[in-house]
């Protein structure tokens, strides 16, 4: 213990000296912190105002923020005496080595630059990506997050999305209505058609340009088969589908025409004995 004692007393400039450049390191950090949130959020309102796409913010932030604490950090390292210089290269051996156990992370880096240049999607669009559909929240370095319809969050690896097919449903202004509506076998065609477009040409949703369309499609086991495909605009699509359905159907009934549906027969057979 005195030994320990004789060594601070003999120490004790080196000492205050260590623990001030020490204090000076940890404050570096805090201010690189504090300096990263505020360059990122500073940056995130100018690209809002420049309406840029809320995907390409949330990558771009969180890749300007890691760069920033980086540098803090390798600040607090050189302030208290780590040569940096080998650091680095120490830090590139120990990354190459990384890197090989982590490809599959780093091809989600990868596959997120590709998102943000070639856009695919942008925030708010519903889209079919990596074998799951949602509305897109996010893209962040690692992950895109999407959102359900019924309010699930959704982290799909962006790897996996960049290698797959991607749909996205609202790009485009216009979107078709695809229905197939099946009638008995004993309605007249003609009549049937002209149903089906009296009730799609009714609905002022349903666009004149490009014009609806309602063929026979198909010859079934037991029913005809109609494809009926009005244009609407992309956020009508779902309101519009449901309504014509629904008014498909009562119409049908009240002109007297038959939409098949499955039936089973049951035959009670009855033992004499």
């Amino acid at each position: 213990m005195d030994s320990i004692v004789q060594w601070i007393n003999d120490n004790q400039d080196m000492l205050i000296e260590f623990s001030i450049k020490f204090i000076i390191a940890i404050a570096i950090l805090i201010i690189g912190r504090i300096v990263a949130n505020g360059v990122t959020r500073v940056m995130s309102k100018g690209m809002q105002k420049r309406e840029v796409d809320g995907a390409v913010i949330s990558f771009v932030s969180a890749i300007v923020k890691t760069v920033i604490f980086i540098a803090a950090i390798m600040m607090a390292l050189s302030h208290v005496g780590v040569e940096t210089t080998s650091f680095i290269a120490i830090l590139g051996a120990a990354g190459l080595a990384i890197g090989l156990a982590l490809q599959g992370s780093l091809s989600n880096i990868a596959s997120g630059v590709l998102l943000i240049m070639f856009r695919p999607f942008r925030a708010g669009e519903y889209v079919d990506a990596g074998g799951v559909s949602g509305t897109v929240e996010q893209i962040n370095i690692f992950q895109t997050i999407l959102k359900t319809p019924d309010r699930k969050v959704i982290y799909v690896p962006n790897s996996e999305i960049i290698g797959g097919p991607i749909t996205n449903y609202n790009r485009e202004e216009l979107r078709r209505i695809d229905l197939v509506i099946g009638v008995s076998y004993s309605a007249n065609l003609q009549k049937t058609k002209q149903v089906l477009m009296d009730v799609i040409t009714n609905d002022e949703r349903v666009l004149k340009d490009p014009e609806p369309v309602v063929t026979v499609t198909n010859l079934g086991n037991s029913s005809v088969d109609f494809n009926v495909r009005p244009w609407v605009k992309n956020e009508d699509y779902w309101p519009t589908r449901w309504d014509l359905l629904e008014r498909i159907k009562d119409r049908l009934d009240e002109e007297g025409i038959g939409i098949p549906f499955p039936q089973m027969d049951v035959h009670l057979k009855k033992d004499d004995a």
